[in-house]
């Protein structure tokens, strides 16, 4: 009976999102109760407060790209797309052209870089992120960061993981330049 409800619910994901979900259906076949344990970090994934559509997934976007998986970062883009983001804005994002996306989402690329890097420049944005965003809103990208790493890493570790080489934005396919995932 699990079995069959979580498959019926990974099924109506992949059909909403058109994402190959294979990696969680092999885990649904090896053990229903993994499945349940891993789906109690849905809420920390989704938790998004005092920041912008666009700055929140600008931070997911960058930190998905930085762990090279590319049907994650389609679904990243897809579900920032949904949420109202500009798609000029995503397209930016994606090719990690600081200077043509709006300020504060250029600070939460930067912030994004700087954090994943261990680069002593996040304290300073960070403290800008504050400013700006309040505690709430520095949690709300942390959250954003550390959850676009998860699932890349789960799918590789699994033997799913594919390389980010283009993403489509807007309708308009768009080649992921290797120097952009560095810059993350």
């Amino acid at each position: 009976m699990i079995r069959w409800f979580l498959r019926r619910q990974i099924a109506a994901y992949q059909r909403t999102w058109n994402y190959d979900t294979s990696y969680i259906q092999e885990i649904v076949d090896a053990d229903p109760r993994a499945v349940w344990a891993f789906s109690k970090v849905m809420g920390f994934t989704q938790y998004r407060k005092d920041v912008s559509p666009a700055v929140y997934y600008a931070a997911k976007i960058i930190g998905t790209m930085a762990e090279d998986c590319g049907p994650c970062t389609q679904l990243a883009v897809d579900m920032a797309a949904r949420a109202g983001v500009d798609a000029a804005v995503l397209r930016a994002i994606v090719a990690g052209d600081i200077a043509a996306m709006p300020d504060d989402v250029a600070l939460a690329v930067r912030f994004t870089r700087a954090t994943l890097q261990h680069d002593w420049e996040a304290d300073a944005l960070r403290e800008e992120l504050i400013h700006r965003w309040g505690k709430r809103g520095l949690i709300s990208l942390a959250f954003a960061i550390t959850a676009a790493r998860l699932f890349p890493t789960l799918k590789y570790a699994l033997g799913h993981g594919r390389a980010c080489m283009r993403v489509t934005v807007g309708g308009e396919t768009r080649s992921v330049l290797r120097d952009a995932r560095q810059a993350a």
